[in-house]
């Protein structure tokens, strides 16, 4: 059976680009109507030519911005929140601001998103967090990302048993190349790449294309609540 998403609205929360632009237009040809909302909500507009694609603004950051959101927008069925801060860093490195705005974005945010919709959503509805493989495999210069992606699949877990029966699940990315890894050089991305190709079992790096698949059968299948799916080519294994 193929998963549909027709009849059915999904806010998606991020940047209009990566992960975030690739799961929306694998939602949208599951059938869904999509949201996408933001910082920047002219960005985001010119990222998408789709009428079935429309462009909010929000702060994650902002309990306010969230809740005027949630006014503005009649129905929602789904919500993915793809949203982060980046908080790479060895310990001697990481300021406090650093840590706390990550929490804000990949923690706080989530929680306050379903603070002001779930009460409007309906009961087969579900959440999307976004969470990451260094939650289960520690790494020098991830402290803050890793801490906050473990703080994400807690969330996700307790969540689904409060909100029951609104689904709710995290996805964890492992190695994706979306781009975030281009502050590196092509040298250092190329060598990293390469390294983490040869070591995970899959054999490759992974693709927004990839994680975008995982995020709408975390939205289409209704049996599927309070697990944090990794789509990561196994990196944590080894």
């Amino acid at each position: 059976m193929s998963a549909s998403l027709t009849g059915r609205t999904v806010l998606v929360v991020g940047r209009g680009s990566g992960i975030a632009h690739a799961a929306t237009l694998a939602i949208r040809a599951a059938g869904g109507e999509v949201v996408v909302a933001g910082r920047d909500q002219k960005a985001l507009a010119e990222a998408y030519d789709d009428p079935g694609i429309t462009a909010e603004e929000v702060d994650l950051t902002d309990e306010a911005s969230i809740a005027a959101l949630a006014e503005r927008l009649p129905a929602v069925d789904h919500i993915v929140s793809t949203a982060s801060a980046r908080a790479r860093g060895q310990v001697g490195d990481l300021s406090p601001e650093t840590v706390t705005m990550s929490f804000r974005t990949k923690v706080i945010g989530p929680i306050l998103l379903a603070k002001h919709f779930a009460s409007r959503m309906p009961s087969d509805g579900s959440f999307v967090l976004f969470s990451g493989s260094s939650a289960r495999k520690p790494a020098i210069g991830m402290l803050a990302v890793g801490a906050t992606n473990a703080a994400a699949d807690a969330v996700a877990r307790t969540l689904a048993v409060e909100l029951a029966p609104i689904r709710v699940n995290a996805i964890s990315p492992g190695t994706i190349d979306t781009g975030a890894y281009d502050g590196l050089g092509t040298q250092r991305k190329t060598a990293l790449f390469a390294a983490r190709t040869e070591q995970n079992p899959a054999r490759r790096i992974g693709t927004s294309e990839d994680v975008a698949a995982a995020v709408v059968f975390a939205l289409t299948n209704t049996f599927v609540t309070g697990v944090s799916l990794g789509v990561d080519g196994g990196e944590p294994l080894v």
